[in-house]
Order: structure tokens, then sequence, then C-alpha cells
């Protein structure tokens, strides 16, 4: 059986909803193991018994969430050479574009030579004020549905030997 494993922060609310969602869809395909843990349960053996990764970060100061950055330092070197060509994707609750944590997540992605399944998937919130970044997120429920889709696409194709 292959393991998807899902590792988020949030601060808001918002990509952790959007993790969730993941974990919603991949839960639909029976053949693979769903692990859904934040960033701070995250550890090296849990990246090394995957066989595909979903990373979900809120945009804090356009970049990756600290705890996300945590999550890598404390497993990256663990993993080097170890996880080479496994696919993952990556997802971000952003305030303006995301594109400086998906940046800093596909090159730790280059160094452990992951493979990208789907693009990165952003969702804007446009929270452009201190009352606004701090406000709880809700996710449209069309951007939810495309992180369950991803997750049983994701999840299906591990099972089927896809990736």
């Amino acid at each position: 059986m292959k393991t998807l494993l899902i590792t988020y922060h949030s601060i808001t609310g918002g990509s952790k909803a959007m993790a969730q969602a993941v974990a919603e869809g991949a839960g639909t395909e029976p053949n693979t193991r769903t692990v859904l843990l934040h960033a701070s349960e995250t550890n090296a053996e849990h990246v090394l018994n995957a066989h595909g990764y979903v990373f979900v970060t809120p945009e804090t100061l356009g970049s990756m969430a600290g705890l996300m950055k945590d999550f890598f330092d404390r497993t990256y070197y663990a993993a080097l050479d170890q996880v080479n060509g496994r696919p993952y994707t990556v997802l971000v609750c952003a305030g303006s574009d995301g594109q400086g944590a998906v940046k800093q997540i596909q090159r730790i992605a280059t160094g452990w030579r992951l493979t990208e399944m789907a693009p990165p998937h952003i969702v804007c919130t446009q929270a452009q004020t201190p009352e606004k970044i701090l406000a709880p997120k809700t996710i449209a429920p069309a951007d939810l549905q495309h992180c369950r889709d991803l997750g049983a696409a994701f999840a299906g194709g591990l099972a089927l030997g896809l990736f």
C-alpha cells in the first residue's frame, strides 16, 4: 500500500482547510494510506516512509511559513538521496500572490530530487491589512473542491503506480 503524506502549517485556518480537503479526496482511494500531519509533528521517518507528498503552507511575508521551513530544516538531510523521484505538489494560502512560498518549496523539492505531480495551487485571499491578514480564513468551495480533486487524483495515481 502506498502512503501520501500531507504536511501543512496554518495560522488562520486557510491552509488547514486546504490540507484537510486534500486528505478527504485522498481518503476516497482505498489502496492509498493518507497521513495528514502538522509541520511541527512531521519528522524524517514520515518523509522516508511516504511515497508522495503534498506541502501546504500559508504565505508569510512573501515566503513559506516559518514552521514549514522548520519542517524542511529538520528533515532535509535525512531524506536527501532517499526520496529521489517521488511525486509532490504545493498548495499555498496567500494574502497576495504566493509565488515566494511556491518557489522556496520548489527549490527544496529540487534538492530532494522530487518530481512535481501537479502545478502549485495558490488560493489568494487578498488579505492586505493587519486585520485581514490575522483574520480567520474561509476558503471558497471551488478551491476546496480543487483540493479534494487533487487529493483523489494523487492517491489514485499512487495506487495505480502512475508515479
